[in-house]
């Protein structure tokens, strides 16, 4: 298995790979993506942004993997990096991306391009600006079967109309003709869907398929893109910046912060066991369902690092509760709390440092908050409200609470 050693400065020498999948005996012949130190950066008149910054994982066939942070934290251009779907002029992509053994990364650009659409494909979070807005829904839908799998028109039309029944969309004869803008998000949500599966890929990458979705449609495109991996036996990355949208439809999550992967974890492990302080304050800014009128919600101060220039020690360390002084000073390097279960933290949640609390530009002694319990997430059919992690800076009322976030540095009720 591979290692995250060598070009990754906080990686711990001699460790076995933390983010092969967990729980199973996988063999190189089960794997169906490894990722080995994956470096993205992009040029800029400051000099080069650390987009992701050494992220080594593995997923097998069958399997999803969650991957979560706040806006910024790497995981849309993780998922961009892997496909190879990066701008071709001021970008630098360095490591190893094996898909079934081919190195995407080396690999010529026909052959990738042979790859999307048929092997891997994704669903982006936009679909109004994803599909083409002057051509027809079944022009795109057929396209990639055409192209890939060497249909013809009549054929592939069938097809067509066979995936939108099959992603609930209600009198597909008539939708063909239709435009997007003519289609409600939900509906074109599930176009997106349809496009990504019409070749039978063996992996899709789901970027927040529910962004701007509400709370009604969220969970039943949660549950058509869970449905459809099930039936198909596909390899799905579930990037979203919600903990409970994850919670009970992933295998296993990794959580990203500033580029790198802060900590991994089977799902059901990493919610009972928290060790990285940055996704227990995820769990905590999420919106507890039964809690008191006007209770106050809990965001994390701060912002995140400059990528350009990030600080030498952790990265979360100067919005975290239990900063010490070797965190502002040494990376921390990937440790194993339990088998599977990888963290990047000097003084882990549990291990009895010192809790602080910021309040405007000081910091006060606080009494511990109790850690999140995973059970606040109900079972694999619940979804909490969209931007449930905004107070953490997710796609939601993002530092609404931080003056350094633009706010007003009052805290958000409900």
């Amino acid at each position: 298995m591979s290692s995250p050693n060598g070009t990754d400065p906080g990686s711990a020498g001699g460790a076995t790979d933390p983010f092969a999948t967990s729980g199973s005996t996988a063999t190189a012949s089960h794997r169906l993506l490894e990722v080995i130190d994956l470096h993205t950066g992009f040029k800029t008149p400051r000099g080069r942004v650390r987009a992701v910054d050494g992220v080594s994982l593995t997923l097998e066939r069958g399997r999803t993997l969650g991957i979560v942070g706040e806006s910024g934290s790497g995981k849309t251009v993780l998922s961009r990096s892997i496909m190879g779907l990066l701008p071709k002029r001021n970008v630098v992509r360095e490591g190893t991306v094996l898909y079934e053994g081919i190195d995407l990364v080396t690999a010529p650009a026909e052959q990738v391009r042979d790859l999307w659409g048929a092997e891997m494909a994704m669903i982006f979070q936009d679909p109004m600006t994803s599909l083409n807005p002057v051509q027809r829904l079944g022009a795109q839908i057929t396209e990639g079967m055409r192209y890939h799998l060497g249909m013809d028109r009549k054929t592939a039309t069938s097809n067509a109309l066979a995936l939108l029944r099959e992603v609930g969309i209600p009198e597909p004869d008539r939708r063909l003709k239709q435009y997007p803008h003519e289609l409600s998000g939900g509906m074109r949500q599930r176009v997106m869907i349809a496009v990504a599966l019409a070749c039978g890929p063996k992996l899709v990458f789901a970027d927040e398929p529910t962004t701007a979705l509400d709370v009604t449609v969220q969970a039943q495109i949660l549950n058509l893109l869970q449905r459809q991996q099930r039936e198909r036996a596909m390899a799905m990355i579930l990037v979203t910046h919600d903990l409970g949208v994850v919670a009970g439809r992933t295998d296993e999550i990794a959580v990203m912060y500033a580029g790198q992967v802060v900590e991994q974890a089977p799902t059901a492990q990493l919610f009972a066991n928290v060790r990285m302080p940055y996704t227990e304050a995820l769990l905590q800014s999420i919106p507890v369902l039964d809690a008191p009128s006007h209770s106050r919600l809990q965001a994390i101060p701060g912002r995140p690092p400059d990528l350009v220039n990030p600080p030498p020690g952790c990265r979360f360390a100067p919005r975290c509760r239990y900063v010490q002084e070797r965190c502002l000073q040494e990376l921390p390097p990937l440790v194993e709390a339990e088998p599977g279960h990888w963290y990047r933290c000097w003084f882990p949640v549990g291990s009895g440092a010192p809790v602080t609390v910021h309040i405007g530009a000081g910091e006060v002694p606080a009494d511990p908050i109790p850690a999140a319990v995973a059970g606040d997430f109900g079972g694999g059919e619940q979804v909490l409200p969209a931007g449930g992690a905004g107070g953490a800076g997710g796609d939601g009322d993002a530092g609404r609470g931080d003056p350094a976030l633009g706010g007003d540095g009052s805290e958000g009720v409900v």
